[in-house]
């Protein structure tokens, strides 16, 4: 069964970026090359670090979650991840 994800980056200038792949690791690199979303092209952002992926049995939820996460403002962003287990001295 092919799993879609959702996955957050964390910025060197300490923005959280939420994105959607079927291949993290590739979508990963692909951000750390300069090639990925425009958002995170911008050098000041690098490096980049993966802080968090979720795995979806459909293209649609892990969608879904990507644009759920897009719209929190940032407190409900860090409140979110650290309801997901994630420490919170990644972004303080």
């Amino acid at each position: 069964m092919k799993l879609y994800y959702f996955y957050v980056l964390y910025t060197a200038d300490g923005y959280f970026y939420g994105g959607f792949t079927d291949n993290v690791q590739r979508r990963f690199k692909t951000h750390e090359s300069g090639k990925g979303a425009k958002f995170t092209r911008v050098k000041s952002r690098h490096p980049l670090k993966l802080i968090y992926e979720e795995s979806f049995e459909t293209k649609h939820d892990a969608l879904h979650a990507e644009a759920a996460f897009k719209k929190l403002t940032r407190k409900q962003k860090e409140l979110f991840l650290t309801e997901h287990h994630l420490d919170s001295s990644i972004w303080q």
